[in-house]
């Protein structure tokens, strides 16, 4: 991928704009801009905008329910985007003309059926997410997942899920991955442009302060508990229909990074976010957790030789 570090930063909705995948990029690893559900235009704009802070590469991430995804795909042909992570769904249909630009393709996948899936249909590597992970989960542990997903695919293994410092990075190489994708860490990097108020719960947060709100629908995510996830949760309890949920979620997401609001937007955060305690640079979360890996391999590594 042309990059120093293999470090990935999650393709976050709201929170993987221009100026957080520049300092990414800029710091040695890949910064990926989240489209979401963004028009394609407005994809290309945080492209090029990217483009002004650096000159390393940086990828989108591709939400394939959207239903602008087909002209986003497009837009990152167009603008000669060389790596694109992918999420909820299949990018088969869009894997000829990926191929045909040049474009490696990682997506992201929640078991082994998915990851073999994957490979089947061209994938250059997939991104092993975990549970633990912020946002929109799956049901196995990245301690679980990561080494079946390795053992059954050929292609890299990108870990992601609970990562957020050098020792995970460690146990992610000794699972069989290649890479690590994390996105809390960096949900609380200077150069992110979420809110100061959304930060501070991240900062603040302890072991058991996320929760998986949307079971009952098939789509759950983690998040850091607040009021929202309490009502959401209470609802669900309730036999509360899809419409009803959708309703008091509508809009959170853009309410918690973008306003600050801590009551009724959604906090997505990994369970990695007990450990983030300080708001640091890109530059400096990367050196730090990769100086921190290298020192746990030495270690180990010399522990069992001897």
């Amino acid at each position: 991928m042309g990059i120093e570090y293999p470090v990935i930063q999650g393709g976050m909705a709201w929170v993987a704009e221009h100026h957080l995948a520049a300092a990414v990029s800029e710091a040695g690893g890949l910064g990926i801009i989240g489209a979401a559900s963004a028009p394609a235009e407005i994809v290309r704009q945080e492209i090029r905008m990217a483009r002004e802070l650096t000159d390393k590469p940086v990828g989108v991430n591709i939400m394939l329910m959207n239903p602008n995804a087909p002209e986003v795909v497009q837009v990152v042909i167009e603008e000669g985007v060389k790596v694109v992570t992918t999420g909820a769904g299949n990018p088969a249909r869009f894997m000829k003309d990926f191929k045909e630009a040049g474009v490696k393709v990682m997506p992201v996948v929640a078991s082994v059926a998915m990851a073999k899936m994957m490979e089947r249909c061209g994938a250059d590597a997939v991104v092993a997410e975990g549970m633990e992970s912020g946002g929109h989960i799956g049901s196995i542990t990245t301690m679980a997942l990561v080494p079946q997903v390795a053992d059954a695919v050929s292609i890299p293994v990108i870990a992601a899920g609970g990562i957020g410092d050098g020792r995970g990075i460690a146990a992610a190489f000794m699972l069989g991955a290649e890479a690590v994708q994390m996105g809390t860490r960096f949900v609380v990097a200077e150069e992110s442009i979420v809110h100061n108020n959304y930060k501070e719960k991240v900062l603040k947060a302890k072991d058991i302060d996320s929760e998986i709100t949307g079971s009952t629908t098939g789509h759950p995510i983690r998040q850091i508990r607040n009021q929202m996830s309490r009502e959401y949760l209470k609802l669900e309890k309730e036999g509360a229909g899809l419409e009803e949920l959708e309703k008091l979620t509508l809009g959170s997401l853009r309410r918690a990074v973008m306003d600050g609001d801590t009551v009724s937007g959604t906090l997505m955060a990994g369970q990695i976010a007990g450990l983030v305690k300080k708001e640091q640079s890109c530059r400096e979360i990367i050196e730090e957790i990769m100086r921190e890996a290298g020192d746990v391999l030495k270690k180990e590594c010399g522990r069992w030789a001897e």
